[in-house]
């Protein structure tokens, strides 16, 4: 364990270094917001209207929370470095190393999360403050709880991701799948709540990951309710472990085939 959070460390300080050029590609992530919050508001006649048990604000705000899980990530950087590692034949020289190569990706890949979520939390909450002149009404508890759904939603994302980029063993190019499913997290997750989708489709979006990895922590900054916070986080802790499960089964397979091959 120890190792895995030196690799972490390490990678929060080299990112440090270049935290001028991070600043920087927010600049998309204020122009999304720009969009939707015109957006919302054109739609939203009078701000305090409910449409699918959600006002002005609380679109907004969902938005915002769910922009800032999704672009803190760099989910096409890490598809495509794992893709490129197992292709060129990198990852053979990780099979000997003191970690395994699924715990190593996961720390690395969360150090630059960190830096990214902190600073476009940060930019993100300034924003909707000055859009909108007020926080949602959360005690210090909540808040705790929004983080920790956070920090579970991201690993979760990383995890699938990985699985995906992992896929390269077998496939030439996985980055095909990373692509589906992240456009898949935009329009179902991002953009629009689980609610404002036909009620036959909003059980089959619960059991996706996408009500853990994206419409879970935004739903309880905007709602929270001890009893959805309950059930996403148990939710998560599954994903959670379903993650991990293919995450290895892929990657032994993997190496297998690298042995068995001379690789």
């Amino acid at each position: 364990m120890r190792k895995y959070l030196y690799i972490f460390k390490s990678e929060i300080m080299t990112n440090l270094q270049y935290i001028f050029d991070i600043i920087i590609g927010f600049i998309s992530y204020c122009i999304m917001i720009f969009i939707f919050l015109n957006l919302w508001k054109y739609i939203y006649s009078d701000p305090s209207e409910l449409i699918n048990g959600y006002n002005m604000n609380q679109m907004i705000w969902y938005v915002i929370i769910t922009e800032i899980l999704w672009m803190s990530l760099g989910g096409r950087k890490l598809c495509r470095k794992i893709c490129d590692d197992v292709r060129s034949g990198n990852i053979a020289y990780n099979i000997n190393k003191p970690y395994n190569y699924v715990e190593y990706v996961l720390s690395n890949h969360l150090g630059l999360v960190t830096i990214r979520f902190i600073l476009l939390g940060i930019l993100g909450m300034t924003l909707g403050f000055i859009f909108l002149g007020n926080f949602p009404n959360l005690s210090f508890f909540k808040m705790l709880g929004i983080i920790i759904s956070c920090i579970f939603a991201t690993i979760i994302n990383i995890l699938l991701i990985t699985s995906l980029g992992l896929i390269s063993f077998f496939i030439e190019d996985a980055n095909p799948f990373y692509w589906l499913y992240s456009k898949a997290i935009l329009v179902i997750g991002t953009l629009f709540p689980i609610e404002f989708f036909p009620s036959i489709m909003q059980p089959i979006i619960k059991l996706s990951p996408i009500y853990v990895v994206s419409y879970g922590p935004a739903k309880l900054f905007v709602d929270f309710k001890l009893t959805t916070f309950i059930e996403i986080i148990i939710s998560q802790v599954i994903y959670l472990i379903i993650g991990f499960v293919i995450c290895h089964a892929i990657y032994n397979k993997g190496v297998k085939k690298l042995n068995v091959n001379g690789g």
